[in-house]
């Protein structure tokens, strides 16, 4: 499942792409793409046509798009980038990529994809429009009610969702004071959504060997120093993935123009049972842990004593 730098590499391109545009029809082409909508098909394409699009938001491994009322005295074309568009956001399409979901912008003219589930048209002469791909199907698209007073519209269904290690607004002392609270194991609590969000198995793995920490460390064995100075790795990691798109191990994890990252080629743990540590030369080691694997160094990152 892709995780923060790819779905902020999506974001980015939607902010390029999409942003500003009014829909002006929606084609859902299989409903399991929009099973949370309950209302149905046509209900979903009803509610987004006439709808501008606003500036692409993220939440840790959540994107939406705010939807804003059309202003007929403005266009696009007229509304400088940065420049509030139309009313507040009261509505969003959240956007759930699951394993293998994509969000691609292509010409009109375009073959289809073979696995294209949503197509978004848009009241422009731009001659590009919207798909939502997933081959696997579990993802989608879904209309939400955003929280009131919220100035990036975010949609009430995530808002229990922690802020992003990215986040200007991420509280690191009160991440801290969490992480100290929870008493569970290290990556366990990364990889809790509430706790702080858009780290994944992947991630977690990278940053825990930067940090040379177990993942079954103790969180309640952490200093205050020590737990900033894996967020800094952290956010290192993320940084270093976003450089070069993210990671892609196969053709499915792409950016709004089908283009595959390659922060694969960087690992230094994930994936990489059997190789040598780049720190240390032992061979990488993968055990199973919660129906997932994790990958270490048994040198550098040793096992917590047992007690």
């Amino acid at each position: 499942m892709p995780e923060l730098p790819e779905v902020e590499v999506v974001r980015r391109g939607l902010e390029r792409w999409v942003r500003g545009r009014t829909v002006a029809d929606v084609a859902v082409l299989h409903p399991r793409a929009i099973r949370r909508h309950l209302a149905g098909p046509e209900d979903f394409a009803a509610q987004l046509r006439g709808r501008r699009l606003g500036a692409a938001r993220r939440r840790g491994k959540y994107l939406w798009l705010p939807l804003e009322a059309e202003t007929p005295a403005e266009t696009p074309a007229e509304t400088p980038a940065g420049t509030p568009l139309g009313t507040a956001p009261d509505r969003a399409v959240l956007a759930h990529l699951g394993m293998s979901g994509q969000l691609l912008v292509q010409p009109h003219d375009a073959l289809d994809e073979k696995h294209l589930r949503i197509r978004v048209r848009f009241a422009d002469t731009t001659g590009t429009e919207l798909r939502f791909v997933d081959q696997r199907t579990f993802g989608g698209l879904s209309l939400h009610d955003t929280v009131p007073g919220d100035p990036d519209g975010l949609p009430d269904v995530i808002a229990h969702i922690a802020r992003d290690p990215l986040d200007p607004a991420f509280d690191e002392d009160a991440f801290h004071a969490a992480l100290r609270r929870r008493r569970t194991t290290v990556k366990r609590a990364l990889l809790d959504q509430s706790l702080i969000s858009g780290v994944g198995n992947i991630y977690a793995d990278e940053a825990l060997w930067r940090a040379r920490l177990h993942y079954d460390r103790p969180t309640a064995t952490l200093t205050r120093p020590r737990s900033a100075e894996l967020l800094t790795h952290i956010r290192d990691v993320m940084h270093a993935a976003l450089a070069v798109g993210g990671t892609s191990f196969d053709s499915l994890y792409v950016n709004v123009n089908g283009e595959s990252g390659y922060f694969d080629r960087s690992l230094d743990a994930y994936g990489r049972e059997d190789e040598p540590c780049r720190r240390c030369g032992t061979a990488i080691r993968r055990r199973p842990w919660m129906n997932r694997s994790s990958y270490f160094c048994p040198r550098c990152q040793r096992p917590p004593r047992v007690s």
